[in-house]
């Protein structure tokens, strides 16, 4: 019998076992199978995946980089993984006469052990915990994937642009924003996606449920983000900025708003000179020159671009005002009005003309006030 080359540095006997470790010839890191050499082969020595790398390569980095990265096809659907156990796993939801349900939820999975994770959803155990912040999850892998964002390790770049993630499948969608590629489509609504659970989230919409509800007060979503975020208003955890008095929930609102500062416009209208920070910004401006107005009031003729603005508009016909004022008794639609309102109480006006000494609360009314300097009199 042929003995099979491969490239094994030391041996380790502990009892009864015996355990092979394989050493990178890039950096000498040493790993206990060939498919994680080969992924650290892959996905750490970027600038070496060259054809003179790989001439360079050892026999056991080429067998497993080839085994890696062959692709096996589902003859059914479109499915494509890198990985055969995947594969058989996938096939068996084609042709499965088993299915394991879940008694809490809609959830079936051919897989037993897939069903006893999941029910730890349910359950709320989360028995993976981080040692550096209060993070804790139901698998073993998504612990290893949080792990990254304390060591800032970014092992997935995209060929593109300058985008890298900690986590390969983050990679992959961000591909398709690139591509365009958008395969799920709302069967009611004109709304697509690029992955299939956000879909699902969207339906939710349509279907009015909403599963997530919070425990101190009435507040329910449809997704559990969102409930992540909602509880820290009752936590009283929040980003803030270090120029101004700014503070946020989320961290990428405060990244969008440290652009003001910057005075940071990365997007910009191909039609005209509008420019902005923020790219859903760009997309309700580009609205105003298609003439799209989707969100339409059922009990006037109001028509808007913006979901959001529609929203405030309804609270004129039903005479909502949840914003008030707790100096004097001033009450508003919306949270941005009443910030507004505030000013007067403390004094703030942040507007001032770069020409005379007039300043004020809104930057509407700098806008008035500066066709006085540009108007030109008339000849008496």
């Amino acid at each position: 019998m042929k003995k099979k080359s491969v490239n094994i540095l030391t041996k380790k006997t502990s009892g009864a076992s015996t355990k092979y470790i394989f050493e990178c010839d890039g950096c000498s890191k040493k790993f206990s199978t060939k498919d994680i050499l080969a992924k650290h082969i892959l996905y750490s020595h970027e600038t070496q995946k060259n054809s003179d790398t790989t001439a360079g390569r050892t026999q056991v980095e080429q067998t497993a980089v080839s085994r890696l990265t062959k692709m096996f096809n589902c003859d059914i659907c479109e499915f494509k993984t890198s990985q055969k156990r995947c594969i058989l796993a996938h096939l068996k939801a084609h042709v499965a006469k088993r299915v394991y349900c879940c008694n809490n939820c809609g959830y079936k999975s051919i897989m037993k052990s897939n069903l006893h994770q999941h029910m730890k959803i349910h359950t709320g155990e989360k028995p993976f915990s981080c040692n550096i912040c209060e993070y804790k999850c139901i698998q073993k892998r998504s612990l290893q994937t949080h792990m990254k964002i304390h060591t800032g390790e970014k092992p997935f770049s995209c060929n593109i642009c300058d985008y890298k993630c900690i986590d390969r499948s983050n990679l992959w969608y961000h591909m398709k924003i690139h591509t365009g590629e958008k395969p799920f489509s709302c069967n009611i609504c004109e709304y697509k996606c690029i992955q299939k659970r956000s879909l699902q989230t969207h339906m939710k919409i349509h279907t009015g449920e909403k599963p997530f509800s919070c425990n101190i007060c009435d507040y329910k979503c449809i997704d559990r983000s969102n409930l992540w975020y909602h509880m820290k208003i009752h936590t009283g955890e929040k980003h803030s900025c270090n120029i101004c008095e700014y503070k946020c929930i989320r961290k990428v609102d405060l990244q969008k708003h440290m652009k003001r500062h910057t005075g940071e416009k990365s997007f910009s209208c191909n039609i005209c000179e509008y420019k902005c920070n923020r790219k859903d910004s760009l997309q309700r401006h580009m609205k105003i020159h298609t003439g799209e107005k989707r969100y339409s009031c059922n009990i006037c003729e109001y028509k808007c671009i913006d979901k959001s603005d529609l929203r405030k508009h309804i609270k004129i016909h039903t005479g909502e005002k949840p914003f008030s004022c707790s100096i004097c008794e001033y009450k508003c639609i919306h949270k941005s009005y009443l910030r507004r309102h505030i000013k007067i109480h403390t004094g703030e006006k942040p507007f001032s003309c770069n020409i005379c000494e007039f300043r004020c609360i809104r930057k509407t009314s700098l806008q008035r006030h500066m066709k006085i300097h540009t108007v030109t009199k008339p000849f008496s």
